[in-house]
């Protein structure tokens, strides 16, 4: 994996602005912060992002790939304030579920999710070497 950072640009926090790889692909549909059940724990948002992550590491496990694997995550919320204000407490999730990798990363403030009371849904890419 190949970390694609031009020169003269800032490094960016907690995305990388891209990455190339070569190997084995796996994808992950977007996984909201329920359990293994299809139950919600919580309504908090930074609760439901660690379920979320979970979920994923979890997938990612049964196609052999693990969180350094990933290549890119895009996150959708429904508020942006909301995941503004839970940085810290995603941080800290984020840190203990998938490391201190941070792939190509998107964030997309949407209308609404399939789920009622999913706050977020995240889908990620893995390469495999």
């Amino acid at each position: 994996m190949e970390f694609l950072q031009p020169k003269d640009w800032p490094r960016p926090r907690g995305y990388a602005n891209g990455i190339a790889a070569m190997g084995r692909m796996v994808f992950v549909s977007g996984m909201v912060g329920w359990d293994a059940d299809g139950v919600f724990q919580t309504d908090d948002f930074a609760g439901q992002v660690r379920q979320a992550l979970a979920n994923i590491v979890a997938v990612l496990a049964e196609g052999g790939a693990k969180p350094e694997h990933i290549v890119r995550m895009t996150w959708y919320v429904l508020d942006k304030k909301e995941y503004v204000a839970a940085y810290p407490e995603i941080g800290v999730a984020y840190r203990e579920l998938i490391g201190r990798h941070f792939p190509t990363m998107s964030t997309v403030q949407v209308a609404g999710l399939i789920e009622d009371r999913a706050r977020v849904e995240i889908e990620v890419t893995a390469v495999v070497p």
